[in-house]
């Protein structure tokens, strides 16, 4: 590890989070860039029924910026930790950025056709370093083997597939069916499916979902020293990155970027 890596590797991860200051919410517009407060005033005050219980107040703006901007983070620490992930595998497993994509198109209405993409993949053939092969083969028969992967299916596997987020507390059951159906498809194109939890927070009933359909799943547990089940672990010992280390070295500066964004957020605007 050089500071130069641990600078790029945190760039990677605020670039995403740092967008959600400017966050304004939409309103039901469209497609809109979202509203300014003077902007969602006037829209407010035009509807009288809106106008008459006063929800054109700024207060109400501010509460549609804080919980939308709040989503937004979320979704944009699980945006930076994937991109971030993936380099991970690329700089230490000697991957191009090529190799640590995957995509697969699955046919719509109207004959045509949708791409869906995962967070990483890594093959074995793509994996020069035979130390490096060898161990993270061993794992991947580990986990296939703690999943229930039949012998047999585990033969014909190539390679992971990597699903990563940074938490997963919603029962989305449509999010749910996708992975599903994700892990389906990665077990027809010869890859073990591996969900990465980056914190410890995902529901009981749907990790155990995860696992019943055939999913490795890693959460956030530090400490434990599995890397079969802990994120952390897994990247220590089978990818060879400390990735907890470089969270808790540039935490003060993660705490302080979200620290700004969340400022933003809660901070009152005047027409």
């Amino acid at each position: 590890m050089t500071q130069t890596q641990d600078a790029r590797y945190l760039q990677t991860v605020i670039d995403p989070i740092r967008v959600c200051a400017s966050y304004k919410p939409k309103f039901g517009q469209g497609r809109s860039s979202g509203l300014a407060l003077p902007e969602f005033q006037t829209l407010y005050q035009a509807d009288p029924f809106y106008a008459w219980f006063g929800l054109d107040n700024p207060l109400m703006y501010a509460a549609h910026k804080t919980a939308g901007g709040m989503t937004s983070v979320y979704r944009q620490i699980g945006i930076g930790c994937e991109k971030l992930f993936r380099q991970i595998l690329c700089d230490q497993l000697g991957l191009s950025a090529e190799a640590a994509n995957w995509s697969y198109t699955i046919p719509t209405a109207g004959g045509k056709t949708r791409t869906l993409y995962l967070d990483g993949r890594v093959s074995l053939a793509d994996i020069q370093d035979t130390a490096a092969r060898q161990r993270f083969h061993s794992w991947m028969e580990q986990a296939a083997n703690a999943a229930g992967v039949a012998a047999p299916i585990f033969e014909s596997l190539t390679g992971t597939i990597f699903e990563v987020r940074q938490g997963y507390k919603s029962k989305d059951s449509k999010r749910q069916n996708a992975d599903i159906a994700n892990a389906a498809t990665a077990y027809t194109n010869a890859y073990l499916p591996c969900a990465v939890i980056l914190s410890t927070q995902i529901d009981g009933d749907i990790l155990l979902r995860y696992r019943t359909e055939r999913w490795s799943v890693l959460t956030g547990i530090v400490g434990l020293n599995d890397p079969l089940r802990s994120t952390y672990d897994f990247m220590a010992q089978v990818v060879g990155y400390d990735l907890a280390g470089f969270f808790q070295r540039n935490s003060a500066t993660l705490r302080s970027e979200i620290d700004n964004v969340l400022r933003a957020l809660l901070a009152p605007e005047t027409p």
